[in-house]
């Protein structure tokens, strides 16, 4: 059975990569933006990487030098180290996904991105969604997973059967993606949707109009999307969309 998607995921905004705001001191998928979140009422969609010792967190980039100011691979470093690796523009370090959900506590949806690990999109996976396993037994908030490798959400659907999953998905412009045009071709015609039981995407925003995207739609799944930074793009994305995530701008909490 495909497990159903809150209502709140389809109706909360979700801010990603939590409620940030680097001249605020509140970096990407930090604490504070995650408390920033909270105040508000958001939802929040963080990102997960796989640290050296098989422990999820919560981090979006493969490497430390964007937003960190150290350099190198997350993956190649203990989540202890992990943990003493202050962000750049606040005030802390790199989060642990348990110590985000203990944060979160079921107060607001929580929408969980998985990067692929794979780096190709393909079946080399396990270790980060294991991890994510682990970390979320007994959490009893609204929650969701969701990653752009469906071999990824496939393997969520054997371990979390439970808890809802959907597929990131995108244009898949060659141009901007690092995989070849044969991979990019066949994901963005999101294949894997019912293989995987997914039960919603999150579709990139300035690609709503697409045909594959309105079939998965009139299926009755919902249909979230990434990145909204504006009120007018946020009209024009809830034509398709069923809810945002958003950055750069404060939306209404019910529009």
């Amino acid at each position: 059975m495909i497990p159903h998607l809150p209502n709140d995921f389809l109706q909360v905004p979700l801010a990603h990569r939590a409620l940030h705001d680097i001249e605020a001191g509140r970096p990407e998928n930090s604490r504070a933006a995650i408390c920033a979140a909270l105040a508000v009422g958001y939802g929040i969609e963080i990102d997960v990487q796989l640290s050296a010792d098989g422990q999820a967190m919560v981090f979006h980039d493969y490497a430390l030098d964007r937003l960190t100011p150290q350099t190198g691979a997350v993956r190649l470093r203990s989540a202890a180290a992990l943990g003493d690796v202050p962000l750049t523009g606040g005030a802390e370090c790199i989060p642990a996904l348990p110590e985000v959900l203990n944060l979160v506590a079921g107060q607001v949806p929580l929408l969980i991105e998985l990067k692929d690990q794979d780096g190709g999109m393909g079946p080399d996976i396990g270790p980060l969604e294991d991890a994510v396993a682990r970390a979320l037994a007994g959490y009893s908030g609204p929650v969701a997973m969701m990653s752009f490798n469906p071999h990824s959400v496939g393997r969520l659907a054997e371990i979390l059967p439970e808890i809802p999953r959907g597929i990131t998905t995108s244009a898949y412009t060659p141009a901007d993606w690092l995989l070849p045009r044969a991979t990019c071709d066949r994901l963005r015609e999101i294949p894997d949707f019912d293989r995987t039981g997914a039960s919603f995407i999150s579709h990139e925003v300035e690609d709503l109009r697409r045909a594959r995207v309105a079939q998965i739609k009139s299926s009755g799944a919902g249909v979230l999307c990434w990145t909204v930074r504006s009120p007018d793009q946020e009209r024009q994305a809830r034509l398709v969309a069923d809810n945002i995530t958003f950055e750069g701008y404060l939306p209404a909490l019910r529009p």
